[in-house]
């Protein structure tokens, strides 16, 4: 499945910066975000609660509504920026080209309709045409029996509430699918399940994937790359193999400590002391510099960029120039 990193990204995300007009103080809750999707990838975005995971996700997609609001950057799919783009040009793209799987399935469902109604209404609202039996289809694809075409949401398991919104994301076999959390409110054995049917999809029709979790466990045997985001901004960026092998920012080996590995020798987990910051009040410097266990003097004055590291990108001063090469070693020793 690597072969696909070939050639122009099917989605280009440029500077991307969402602001919540909360008057006083606007919050910036993503900041100057840049990343590339390739044709067939599946890219994570990880991080905790608050960091602008979502947000991202809902701005790439253009389903931002008040007081959040684009504020600079674009978004580039198949070579056309979203941003810029009329509603009704939108609505012909989406399901059609690109799909959002929402976090809880049972809000994204309409709860008085079927579920082959809200397949029949997607279908119609685009002139595409579309075989009489592609909703039976999907619901194979995602290993749901086609009977539950006449079942209303209630009627379905969390389980199958989840399948059946990523059936519906596959009617018109897009190109690109941005999911939400879509296994947050499953247990451990069904989140299993369903991401290696994600995967299976993925690997069969070739579609592209953009998957946001706090969970970092989750992720680390289905993705090519990770983002992972903290107070807004990207601060690790790459293969997610080099990240889960040699994470360069502090954050990311937070994260990575803070959940328990089943093989190998037994190690305390440490979590990360605190909690995200203010996005209305960030801190000065480097935004992790309160909970980070490896500040120094400077990481409350300068804001780090992204810096190379190997193969990744690290937004950590430990990284930038002026500091090697001594902390890097040490950092990676």
């Amino acid at each position: 499945m690597h072969g696909h990193i070939e050639g122009k990204p099917i989605l280009e995300v440029r500077g991307l910066t969402v602001e919540y007009d909360t008057g006083a103080h606007p919050v910036v809750a993503v900041d100057d975000v840049d990343l590339d999707v390739h044709a067939g990838e599946f890219v994570g975005v990880v991080g905790e609660s608050g960091c602008g995971k979502s947000t991202l996700l809902f701005a790439i997609a253009q389903l931002l509504s008040p007081p959040a609001a684009i504020t600079g950057g674009s978004v580039r799919f198949q070579g056309q920026d979203l941003v810029a783009m009329s509603e009704k040009k939108l609505a012909a793209l989406r399901w059609r080209d690109f799909s959002v799987v929402m976090q809880s399935a049972m809000n994204a469902l309409n709860p008085v309709k079927s579920i082959g109604s809200q397949f029949r209404d997607a279908i119609m609202a685009h002139d595409e045409p579309v075989a009489d039996d592609r909703p039976a289809e999907v619901l194979r694809l995602v290993g749901i029996d086609p009977i539950h075409l006449k079942s209303y949401p209630h009627q379905l398991s969390g389980g199958m509430r989840q399948r059946a919104m990523i059936a519906m994301a596959l009617l018109f076999t897009p190109d690109l699918i941005i999911m939400d959390e879509p296994t947050s409110a499953l247990d451990v054995v069904a989140q299993r399940s369903l991401m290696l049917q994600i995967k299976d999809l993925q690997q069969r029709l070739g579609f592209a994937v953009v998957f946001v979790t706090h969970d970092m466990s989750l992720i680390s045997h289905f993705s090519d790359q990770l983002l992972v985001m903290y107070a807004g901004q990207v601060v690790e960026l790459g293969a997610t193999r080099a990240v889960f092998d040699h994470p360069a920012h502090p954050y990311s080996k937070g994260l990575l400590d803070a959940f328990p590995s089943i093989r190998g020798p037994k190690v305390p987990l440490t979590g990360i002391p605190g909690s995200p910051p203010n996005l209305a009040h960030p801190p000065s410097g480097c935004r992790f510099n309160p909970r980070c266990p490896e500040a120094f003097a400077d990481c409350t004055k300068v804001e780090p960029e992204l810096y190379r590291v190997g193969s990744v990108q690290a937004r950590c001063l430990l990284h930038a120039p002026s500091n090697k090469p001594a902390p890097v070693q040490e950092a990676t020793s």
